[in-house]
């Protein structure tokens, strides 16, 4: 190792939420390093395109949005897995944190007065936009809510906000260590203390010490390979150091959202803004199946709806037969060139560069692709890990559970900004009450750890299994049994062959084992925290006997609020060989479980009580990790607020 350094506060992950909770301690005075594997810019949350919610209620189909309502609208969207109180904290939180982006420079889309022309559920309309309203940020409309409230730039919004976030970064002088991965959190009794971090360009090990150490890693995508939208960093880098403390729970890892339309057959996703500005998804025979099979929401139900609808066209043999697989088409002709070549321009450019179409003159083709994981780190509403003092997470990386069991698109992209503001205050109240009271030599033992797991790959004999067949045959089997649709037969025979690769891993070896930059040699660390993760999301779906958002067991259809309201926690003990599992209630519950408005889904209700519930769930939360937060559980609901909104309440389409 070539040395310990410290600062106050360390943020592995260089994407919106790790940089956004970056500035939140860097404007209050405090030291902050940033790790990250790639340039900040060129983190995964560039991909984002669509928009951000917001309940801003700038444009005609918006008016009368309140953060209310969004919160009923992720809530249901959650089919009813979040705990309600972050999705409150997120709904207030949002408007201020799209407004302050705006300050540092997104240009957003903006509001144009007077008569404008957009496509509502397939028809052609004519709107009167406000005057009052002129050069506000405008909206588009996103699946599973109530109102237009996505804030958007074009169909660049990741890329737009990243830009600007870091543009703050840089500002605020944080220290960014990019080409650099954690492999290790640096803990005793219960206190995180930092990393040892290992150079991507030379293959040198030091250790980073801080009195507060974020989790921003992003999602775990590339569990299921190249069936991901996800980029090839997102291996579930955070998820795997907090599990391998053997004391910070996981949670909700079966919680896996499926994009409606991934490119087919690159899996690039293309943004549910195509559907939200009046794209259509049409089968082989050319129809629009989801009128007929959601007829209020139709393309715009929630994701997990329209996943579930396209994958059954494709399983009744109204696919469209390639090389590649059955697909079904996303039709934009509809919408003209000028539309296209504006607020759709990045999904022209990625047609016309991935696959020499033009949307404007012929379909897309798309299949439903693995996109977002719900679940993360398990935190507390502060974002403080459970069973572990000084250690966050933020963003996709964390279980902070706005999302429940399905996320809302734009929600994602709105969380990492929402999380970075308000988890980056509390890192910041907990910096200022601690010192840095750890010894140099707990980092030492740390990194030499690391240099053993290091020597052991290094140092195995030639001929073993390849740590790329192994990844490949993980990622098919997340796909063929752990995918849109599932069964207990299939998810059994999932996590028999996960054990047989995590055997397979034990013998594998590397075909080059020099020092310096080597990308085996980065995978192998990396991969049994991969099959770890994949095994507890296949075990963890296989536990849940009901179906509820984007988990979808076909042997076990409806959604059961009198068992299943609970969220799955997953451990991996020190040198265990199986992980263990308990469950947390999913929250206070200010909003009844009930009807979501779509997907026409069969539910067992609740025997107990509401009342009783909500007494029940600080215990339970305790007793399952969670620490102490700054303000009491519940302070922040907004209780019963949800009856004064009617979120079914039509809008016109047409408004003279």
């Amino acid at each position: 190792m070539q040395g310990a350094r410290t600062c106050d506060v360390l943020v592995i992950g260089g994407g919106l939420a790790g940089e956004r909770a970056a500035i939140e301690a860097a404007t209050a005075g405090l030291g902050v390093v940033l790790l990250s594997l790639v340039p900040p810019r060129r983190s995964h949350s560039c991909a984002a395109q669509g928009g951000m919610q917001a309940a801003l209620g700038n444009c005609t189909k918006a008016l009368g949005d309140t953060p209310t309502l969004h919160f009923v609208d992720t809530v249901k969207g959650s089919d009813w897995g979040a705990d309600q109180e972050v999705a409150r904290i997120f709904a207030d939180e949002a408007p201020v944190a799209v407004r302050e982006l705006a300050h540092w420079g997104v240009p957003w889309t903006r509001v144009r007065p007077g008569r404008q022309t957009y496509f509502v559920k397939g028809e052609r309309v004519e709107i009167d936009e406000p005057e009052d309203k002129a050069g506000l940020i405008m909206h588009r409309d996103f699946g599973g809510t109530a109102k237009w409230r996505a804030c958007y730039a074009a169909a660049g919004t990741g890329h737009a906000v990243l830009y600007a976030v870091d543009g703050e970064v840089v500002r605020l002088g944080v220290e960014v260590l990019d080409r650099m991965e954690a492999l290790a959190l640096i803990h005793e009794g219960g206190r995180c203390w930092g990393a040892v971090v290992r150079c991507l360009r030379t293959g040198t090990l030091g250790a980073l010490l801080a009195k507060a150490t974020v989790l921003a890693t992003g999602g775990h995508g590339r569990i299921y390979g190249a069936h991901t939208t996800n980029a090839t960093i997102n291996e579930g880098t955070g998820a795997s150091l907090a599990l391998a403390t053997g004391v910070v729970p996981l949670g909700n890892l079966e919680a896996v959202q499926f994009h409606p339309t991934g490119l087919v057959p690159s899996g690039i996703l293309v943004t549910e803004g195509c559907r939200g500005d009046g794209g259509h998804l049409l089968n082989a025979r050319g129809e629009r199946f989801m009128v007929d099979l959601e007829p209020e929401k139709q393309e715009l139900a929630s994701r997990d709806v329209v996943s579930r609808h396209m994958m059954q066209q494709i399983k009744d043999g109204l696919g469209v037969e390639s090389d590649f697989g059955s697909h079904l088409w996303l039709d934009l002709r509809h919408l003209g060139e000028a539309h296209l070549a504006t607020k759709l321009r990045e999904v022209k450019d990625i047609c016309r560069d991935f696959l020499g179409i033009d949307p404007a003159r012929e379909p897309i083709p798309v299949r439903p692709t693995q996109h977002y994981s719900m679940g993360g780190v398990r935190v507390n509403k502060d974002g403080q890990a459970y069973g572990m003092e000084g250690l966050f997470a933020v963003g996709e990386a964390a279980c902070w559970d706005m999302h429940g069991f399905n996320r809302l698109g734009g929600n994602s992209l709105a969380e990492t900004v929402v999380a970075g503001r308000v988890v980056g205050r509390r890192v910041v109240d907990h910096v200022r009450a601690k010192s840095l009271d750890v010894s140099a030599s707990l980092a030492t033992a740390f990194a030499v750890d690391v240099e053993k797991r290091i020597a052991a790959w290094t140092g195995r004999p030639a001929g073993g299994p390849s740590i790329y067949a192994i990844r490949d045959a993980m990622a098919d089997t997340m796909l063929e049994r752990v995918g849109v649709f599932r069964t207990g037969d299939e998810l059994e025979q999932a996590v028999d062959t996960l054990r047989g690769l995590e055997a397979d891993l034990a013998r594998a070896s590397l075909r080059h084992t020099g020092s310096g930059s080597n990308p085996e040699l980065t995978l192998a660390l990396r991969l049994e925290g991969m099959l770890r993760l994949s095994r507890i999301t296949a075990e963890g779906a296989l536990a849940r006997t009901e179906s509820r958002g984007a988990h979808a067991r076909l042997d076990h259809p409806d959604r059961d609020d009198d068992r299943w309201l609970c969220r799955t926690l997953a451990r991996w003990p020190e040198g265990a060989a199986d992980p263990s599992y308990a469950t947390e209630p999913v929250g206070l519950i200010d909003l009844p479980p009930g009807d979501r408005g779509y997907g026409r889904a069969t539910t067992r209700e609740m025997s107990q009580s509401i009342d009783a519930h909500n007494a029940a769930v600080p215990e339970g939360f305790a007793r399952a990790g969670a620490l102490a937060t700054a303000e009491p559980i519940g302070a922040r609901m907004a209780w019963g607020a949800w009856r004064e909104v009617d979120p079914d309440r039509p809008v016109p389409d047409r408004i003279e």
